[in-house]
Formats: structure tokens, C-alpha cells, sequence
């Protein structure tokens, strides 16, 4: 009996081992009901779509042949992982995805025994297999293990890595290659190109087949596709069709017990079984709500503020316009970025290198090295992965890179693999950075203009989300360096005085509170350099100094400003308001921001929190000592 109308199937199914259950001839008709499920709930809630559609038949076909969870089944990014989720006993919370106090976005082992592994960024899943088939070796437990990377994961160089290591050692373990020629935008590469060429060759009516380029030189290594693999230790198989249930089953029952590192190619089609979906993959890889039906999305209302990401694209567009020395870079995140117009008129000077967030960074250097002024659109999460060489080939050289760094502090549904929470904490330790944080769009436009001016690294850090609806500055200047602007002025003499340092985002939210305490609030601008003297103005001019930001308190923009004032001995008492030394999970922003207290509610409530404390009982020691 099922437990959900219209799913006589689905119903049945509530952990791995009720599929193993069901009669293998049943399977495409749960399939078929899976898709549907999906559809109609993310119509409904939004989230990852076109990929979990993709997925459905190995999802079904991975955990009918193997015995989860006590062999392993390791998920790169998790953005196809849906329908894992749903066949694991979590069908039920799917309506809760992404939401505060939801199921998480991705894999989460602290949420189910069947997520082997938590993932959020790309290109982890060979890596972490890898350890797993070794320490079931080590162990002498007899475990399968399988990785499933889709074709835009194994563009990066730590996929690669992997499978050198994995195929040295020999490891007991499959690593199944999604082909989907996609990542969120269309995947780039040699590799990419390679595969289109096998697909045409092969005859196999697919979206890489329709796209795959001219063959330059001779081809005739394509008889044999698996080359590439077999030179890393793994013995290739397929391609194969990774919607084709028989098939995929067939597959899996035949490598699951194969001794040494296997390689399965199969061949799938983001957004499968829904048609808009798969005419526009790009356009569904993350949505809002939509009509199960049509794939129509509610008519936006018009007259918003434009996104910081609209913001960037455009400023760039009009810089490259000017300066014919700007070059945009991207880490397969050409949309997201806000790159898309830039890469159509300027398609010479736009580089999408994949997902391969190190190799951005040094290409970055490269060009700065020729006298061009590369500037590097990228998450703050993601510009994580390319630390060292942020360090080691742009920093130390002293080389004149713009890192334009999108999503900085919390992104919401995304969750803590996504936040931008340590921008400015990794940022500000780094000898010849300048580091900013634009208070609204057109701070943001002239902190770009910034960058590009100075002769040294720079990064831009903006929040997810709209501007305050400004009018746009079409010439912005460039600010004076390491200088920072009061916003608001105190209008009466209330003790204690209170002056709040707020940063990017933070300064809105300080504005209104400061309007309730009669505060001074500076605009900091910078938070590398900071304007020293104006700190040192403000401790001397005020009873308490509340610095503001939307980063990880520790070593962040207020660790800063508390080490301006401890260089000059001085004594004002400080309040660093930030992020929490703790990861924090997934919700709305505006949610999070009140979870964390840096709304507008929190900042007041800390603030009097700290006026209470018998250090800052100014008015109390005055009367005092008057009387």
C-alpha cells in the first residue's frame, strides 16, 4: 500500500533495501514516478533541478546493485543528489531542502548514514573514495566503493590527481563518469572536446554530439576512448547510456566485484524527462518556483534593484569598452558571475577555464605578467580552492590581479559549504593586498574602478543579493586608498557616545540601529588598508566602538581595527560584532542574519547589551564623580 497518492511505486520505497525488493521489471516504472515526484515538488520549492533529473536511473540503479550503506557511494558536488536523498529514507523532507532547519543542499554525514561523504564544492568525490578503498584495505573489510563525478567535476586538477593516486595504489574502487556535457553553464575543455568527438564518432544522438568541434589533427585515438584513463592504472568501460536501467544495472552487477580501479562512462542528459528542462539546462540547474506543467516561472516584478552580480557584469562591460587591457576569467561560472553579456562582446578577452578555481588564479598572473588587467570573477567560497597560488603567484609578485569576489558572507539556501564567511580574514593577512567591502552598488563601481587602477592585487567583495536602487554612476572614480567616510553623525550628546565601523553589507543594518542609539557610523570602506586615523578619531571621540561585519569575527575586519588601536595603546572599550566561530547551516539570508545577530534587531540588542555592562556605565561615573 503507498503512502502518497499517484505513487503506488515511490510509496513502497523507503530505504535502500525496500528497492532491492522490488522486482527489477518494476524499476523504469519507479523511475518514471521518481522524475514526476521531482518535478512536482521543486515546481513547488525550487532548488537543484536539472541535474537530479539526469540522475534518477543511476541513482536507482547504484543502490539496487550495491549494498548501501555498507558499501560506499561518494557524490561529487551534490547537486545531483536528489534523488539519493529520496531513495534513503528522506522522500518525505524533500519539501523541507534548503530551507532553515531543512534537509541540507548537499550530502551531509551528519544528516543520513547513506552520505558517505559531505560535498558542496566540485571534484572531491575521486579523492575521498580513494581514502575509503584504502582504509577498507587497511582494515581488511571487504567494502565497495564508488565515486560518481560529472564531466564539469573532472575538469579540475585535483580529479586528476586522484586518479593518478588511486590507479598507483591499485585500489579496489569504481569511479562512475557522468557525462552530461554540462557543468552549470556548458562545459569547456580539451576533455569536453575530446568526448563530443567520441560521441559523434560513436553515432550517440546527444547534446555533445551536436557540439562537438572540428578535429584539427588526426583523431585515430578515439577507436580507443578510454586511453586517457587506462594511462592513469583504471580500466575504462563504456560509454554507455546512464538512462538505459538494464543496461546500467548490467554494468554495475559485472564491476562491482572487480578487483583494481574501474572506470565507467556513461552518457546522461541534464533536465531528462522534462522538456524545457533539457532545452535549457543552464536556465533550470537552480530554481524558483515553476509550473510543473508548462517549466514557466512567475512574471518577475519589475522596478528592482539591480543584483551586485548585475552590477559587476555591467561595470565591466563599460570598462572593457574603455580600456581595451581588461580581460575577464572565470571558474565555470560564467552566470552566476555575472559574465554572460561580457563573454558575447568580448569573447577574446574572456577566459572560462572550467572548474579549476587554481589554475584561474595563476592564468590571472599570467596575464598580469603581459600588461593586461585580468579581472577574476569568483565566489568566496570558492576562491578557498585557490589560495596558495592567490599567495604565492599573485602576491608575492606584486602582480595587479582584481579579484571581483561574489557571494561574500551568507548566501542562504546553499548552506555553510557556500557561505563567503573567512573573505576577509584570508584576505587582510596577505602582504600587498587591497582589500573592499562596498556599502551599495555604486561603492561597489567605484571599488572596481579601484582595482583596476592600482598597480598591485586587489579584491572587490560584495553580498548575494540586490543593491539599495541607486541610480548607477556610469564614470566611477576611483576612492583614495585606505580611506573611509562617516554616514552618519550623532545629533545629540547622549552618553555613552557609541560609533559603530561597519563594513560592506553591515553598513544599512548599522545605519538603522545607530538612528535608535543616535550613533555615529563610519562607512570603512577598506578593510586593507584601514583608515587608521579616522579609528583612532572615533576611539577618542566616543565611549565604545562597535565594528560590524558579515565575516568570521576571528582575525576578520574588527581584529583589525582592535590591532590599530592596540598599536596605538588605546583603551576605548571595542564590541566586534560578526559571524560565530561555528559553521553556520542553510536558511533564507535574512533568516540567518537574525539566527547570527547581524540584522538590524541583533546589532541594537548587542549593542544595549554591552551599554548595560558596568565598564560603559559612563553617565553613572559622571554623576559620581560631580557629586
Amino acid at each position: 500500500m503507498t503512502d502518497i497518492p499517484g505513487y503506488a511505486l515511490l510509496g513502497r520505497i523507503q530505504t535502500p533495501d525496500d528497492l532491492r525488493k522490488l522486482p527489477v521489471g518494476e524499476l523504469p516504472g519507479l523511475a518514471v514516478e521518481m522524475r514526476r515526484y521531482l518535478i512536482e515538488t521543486l515546481g513547488r520549492i525550487g532548488g537543484h533541478f536539472a541535474a537530479n533529473l539526469g540522475t534518477v536511473e543511476l541513482s536507482l540503479a547504484l543502490h539496487h546493485c550495491f549494498e548501501t550503506p555498507r558499501d560506499r557511494i561518494v557524490w561529487d558536488v551534490g547537486h545531483q543528489a536528489y534523488p539519493h536523498k529520496i531513495l534513503t529514507g528522506r522522500r518525505a523532507q524533500l519539501e523541507t531542502i534548503r530551507r532553515l532547519g531543512g534537509l541540507a543542499p548537499f550530502c551531509l554525514r551528519a544528516e543520513s548514514e547513506y552520505d558517505s561523504f559531505g560535498v558542496g564544492h566540485s571534484s572531491t568525490s575521486i579523492s575521498a573514495a580513494a581514502g575509503m578503498a584504502a582504509g577498507a584495505r587497511v582494515k581488511g573489510e571487504p567494502r565497495r566503493v564508488v565515486a560518481v563525478i560529472g564531466d564539469g567535476g573532472m575538469t579540475a586538477g585535483m580529479a586528476f590527481e586522484a586518479l593518478n593516486h588511486a590507479g598507483h595504489l591499485g585500489l579496489d574502487m569504481l569511479v562512475i563518469y557522468n557525462d552530461n556535457d554540462m557543468s552549470i553553464s556548458e562545459n569547456v575543455g580539451a576533455l569536453r572536446d575530446h568526448s563530443a568527438r567520441l560521441m559523434q564518432k560513436l553515432g550517440l544522438n546527444t547534446p555533445h554530439a551536436a557540439r562537438a568541434p572540428q578535429a584539427e589533427h588526426n583523431e585515430a585515438h578515439l577507436d580507443h576512448p578510454g586511453a586517457m584513463f587506462e594511462t592513469f592504472g583504471f580500466r575504462y568501460s563504456g560509454p554507455i547510456d546512464g538512462h538505459d536501467l538494464p543496461v546500467l544495472m548490467a554494468e554495475f552487477d559485472r564491476l562491482k566485484d572487480s578487483k583494481g580501479p574501474q572506470l565507467l562512462h556513461v552518457v546522461t542528459t541534464k533536465g531528462k524527462g522534462f522538456e524545457p528542462a533539457e532545452a535549457d539546462p543552464i536556465k533550470y540547474h537552480g530554481i524558483t518556483q515553476f509550473d510543473p506543467v508548462t517549466g514557466a516561472f512567475p512574471a518577475k516584478k519589475g522596478g528592482g534593484a539591480p543584483s551586485y552580480t548585475q552590477v559587476f557584469g555591467d561595470w565591466l562591460c563599460r570598462a572593457a569598452e574603455h580600456d581595451p587591457l581588461i580581460v575577464g576569467i572565470t571558474p565555470a561560472m560564467r552566470e552566476g558571475s555575472g559574465l554572460v553579456e561580457f563573454s558575447k562582446r568580448f569573447p577574446d578577452r574572456y577566459f572560462d577555464v572550467g572548474i579549476a578555481e587554481q589554475h584561474a588564479v595563476t592564468l590571472a598572473a599570467g596575464l598580469a605578467c603581459e600588461g593586461l588587467k585580468p579581472v577574476c570573477a569568483i565566489y568566496s567560497t570558492f576562491l578557498q580552492r585557490g589560495y596558495d597560488q592567490l599567495i604565492h603567484d599573485v602576491a608575492i609578485q606584486n602582480l595587479p590581479v582584481v579579484f571581483a569576489i561574489d557571494r561574500g558572507g551568507l548566501v542562504g539556501a546553499d548552506g555553510a559549504t557556500h557561505h563567503g564567511a573567512f573573505d576577509l580574514s584570508y584576505l587582510r593577512c596577505i602582504p600587498n593586498m587591497v582589500v573592499m567591502a562596498p556599502s551599495d552598488e555604486n561603492e561597489c563601481r567605484r571599488m572596481l574602478a579601484t582595482g583596476v587602477s592600482l598597480n598591485q592585487p586587489s579584491a572587490v567583495r560584495y553580498p548575494r543579493g540586490n543593491g539599495n536602487g541607486l541610480a548607477a554612476e556610469l564614470d566611477p572614480k576611483p576612492l583614495p586608498v585606505g580611506r573611509g567616510r562617516i554616514v552618519r553623525e550623532a545629533h545629540g550628546r547622549r552618553r555613552p557616545r557609541v560609533a559603530i565601523l561597519a563594513f560592506g553589507a553591515m553598513v544599512q543594518p548599522a545605519i538603522e540601529a545607530a538612528e535608535i542609539l543616535d550613533a555615529v557610523v563610519a562607512d570603512m570602506r577598506f578593510v586593507k588598508p584601514l583608515d587608521a586615523e579616522l579609528i583612532l578619531d572615533l576611539a577618542n571621540e566616543n565611549d565604545l566602538l562597535v565594528t560590524i561585519e558579515d565575516n568570521a569575527r576571528l582575525g576578520g575586519a574588527g581584529s583589525g581595527v582592535n590591532e590599530v588601536l592596540v598599536a596605538q595603546h588605546h583603551t576605548v572599550p571595542v564590541l566586534n560584532l560578526g559571524l560565530p566561530d561555528q559553521f553556520v547551516e542553510h536558511g533564507t539570508r535574512e533568516e540567518l542574519l537574525a539566527q547570527v545577530g547581524l540584522d538590524t534587531a541583533g546589532i541594537l540588542r548587542a549593542i544595549q547589551k554591552r551599554l548595560r555592562s558596568r565598564d560603559l556605565d559612563v553617565s553613572a561615573r559622571t554623576t559620581n564623580r560631580g557629586a
